[in-house]
């Protein structure tokens, strides 16, 4: 009896422990938090995170990436997610470039290959992590970003098509535009930024593909805003990223269900392909077109 009794109070004591060990990786509420250890980090990219101060029961996330230039700091300072994280319950993760520069690696094999050890495969370990450690749901994992980090955006949804319902992207590229060749890290592409690399719907639909070639189920619902006086990223790329998700979403790219003038505001103009995509071209804004928190909110289903 004092056997089963001890082996008892062992296995009681190493639940608590396992238990304490879990909740000592979790981090303070309410303001933005470094993960010194989310797991595999082959790109040696820093995770931050906020934790809203009243979390419920398996919350949603939100992966907001970073323009270049941009820290996980400014991005935390300059957008509302971390304000709507404490409105709509949801965990924000914040990672931050490690690059000269600090844009993102959207142009080397490694970052535009599923778990290939790019700054990509970093990203999606920070999701993974907070599954665990939190308990969120798995089906409410949402990406959104701003110029380098829209990028990053297309490269997520992209190569980890699994982990995200849906993405924002403020004023970038088509995944893999930025490809550079050489195998450079976090290399820029004129040609790409300055609207020259164009192609087909297909074309750009197999580029997503490819990044994850073993995938079949769905992809992430995507909303893609664009200004028509982007100077940086230039106005074609938002025609050459629609191409894209219309071709992996299976809608027809010239066939699109309808087109809103002056929605959501005056000036811009919206074009639905169906409940996965839509496009907003943001007529005079330049780079980039400024972030709709609360439209991000009811893309993603939060609102």
């Amino acid at each position: 009896m004092r056997a089963l009794l001890t082996a008892f109070t062992s296995a009681i004591f190493a639940l608590v422990a396992g238990s304490a060990s879990i909740q000592s990786r979790q981090v303070a509420a309410g303001s933005l938090q470094q993960v010194q250890n989310y797991g595999d980090n082959p790109a040696g990219v820093p995770m931050y995170i906020y934790v809203p101060r009243s979390l419920g029961d398996s919350p949603a996330i939100v992966v907001a990436i970073h323009y270049c230039t941009g820290t996980a700091q400014a991005y935390y300072n300059g957008s509302p997610y971390a304000q709507l994280a404490e409105q709509y319950n949801f965990i924000a993760i914040y990672p931050s470039s490690p690059h000269s520069g600090t844009c993102w690696d959207v142009s080397s094999q490694q970052t535009l290959a599923h778990n290939g050890g790019g700054d990509s495969n970093s990203i999606a370990n920070m999701v993974t992590w907070t599954l665990d450690q939190y308990g969120a749901d798995p089906a409410k994992v949402f990406v959104t970003g701003s110029s380098s980090g829209a990028m990053m955006t297309n490269v997520m949804a992209a190569a980890y098509p699994e982990l995200f319902a849906a993405g924002t992207v403020y004023s970038g590229v088509p995944a893999g535009c930025f490809y550079s060749q050489s195998g450079a890290v976090d290399g820029w592409n004129n040609s790409c930024a300055n609207g020259q690399v164009q192609a087909s719907p297909q074309v750009w639909g197999d580029t997503a593909r490819a990044m994850d070639p073993g995938y079949e189920g769905a992809y992430p619902a995507m909303q893609i805003y664009h200004g028509s006086a982007d100077g940086t990223l230039l106005p074609p790329n938002y025609d050459e990223t629609m191409k894209q998700w219309a071709d992996v979403l299976g809608y027809e790219y010239g066939s699109p269900e309808a087109t809103e003038q002056n929605t959501p505001q005056n000036g811009y103009t919206t074009t639905v392909y169906g409940p996965k995509l839509e496009g907003i071209y943001a007529q005079g804004v330049g780079h980039t077109v400024p972030i709709r928190g609360d439209d991000d909110m009811r893309w993603f289903g939060l609102a």
